[in-house]
Parts: structure tokens; sequence; C-alpha cells
């Protein structure tokens, strides 16, 4: 029985990793492929490391409260099962959501760049790449949507 829950535990763990979205500076998603994209460019004044939050869809929850209903549900007998049932999803639930948020959780950079016609801008993006003051850099932009490049 342990080895089915840890298996469980284990597909559970792939499944949220691959719902996780990509905030990459160097990532596209299929929407954003063979667009026309405005570039901007500007010197990086500062960088900031920061902390981009992880996904908190219901997916987690639903997954975490289904494993919990079912280890819950084989303790003890009749009523008692039925109980157990009922605190593991709910326990489970709490659990799935805080590790799909937790797995999904990446560093990040706040990147601050002084563009050429003088304003200011920040975009935050994984930290993936490395920017340093003082550093040439393209902002480009597509669809409401900004990255910092060298």
């Amino acid at each position: 029985m342990k080895i089915s829950r840890l298996l469980v535990l284990l597909i559970l763990s792939v499944f949220l990793a691959a719902c996780a979205s990509s905030q990459s500076g160097s990532v596209y998603s299929r929407d954003e492929a063979r667009k026309t994209q405005t570039i901007r460019m500007g010197v990086v004044e500062s960088v900031r490391t920061v902390r981009i939050e992880g996904t908190k869809s219901p997916v987690g929850t639903v997954a975490g409260g289904a494993v919990g209903g079912i280890a819950g549900s084989s303790v003890g007998h009749g009523r008692g099962s039925a109980a157990a049932a009922v605190v593991g999803a709910v326990v489970g639930g709490l659990a799935g959501a805080a590790a799909e948020e937790g797995l999904t959780r990446k560093d990040g950079l706040e990147i601050t760049v002084k563009l050429d016609n003088g304003s200011m801008v920040a975009v935050v993006q994984e930290a993936d790449e490395q920017f340093h003051p003082g550093e040439r850099v393209r902002l480009v932009e597509s669809g409401g949507t900004t990255r910092v490049t060298h």
C-alpha cells in the first residue's frame, strides 16, 4: 500500500511540474511565434533578485484531495473510514495546493532599464540569464509581454 501511495505522489509531482509555465526571457509561447515584435534599446540601471510566485490552479487542490481521500478511506471501517476519507481529502487538497505553488515557484530578476529616450522601465523575468548595471540590452515587446535580452 505504501508503494502505491508513493507512486501516486510521484506522478502528482511530475504532473504539477509539467503544468508550470515559463517566465524566462528566452521562452516564447506558441502564440508569440511568427509575430512582429517591437525592439527598444537601453542600459541596465539595476538588477534585483525576486521570487516569482507559483501557480495556484485547481489542479493541485483536486489532485491532493483525491490522493488524501483515497489514503483516508483506507483507515478504519464503516463511518470511521468515511470520516477519515473526508478529512484526508481536505488535508490532501490543502497540501496539494501548497505543493503546486511550491513546485512552480521560480527565482526571478527585476531588471530596471533606462531606455534610449530617457524613460525608465522595470521588467521581471526568470533568473536564467545574468544582467549587470551599465550593460546595453534590448527590450523585446509583443502583445503586452516584454522581455529583456542581450
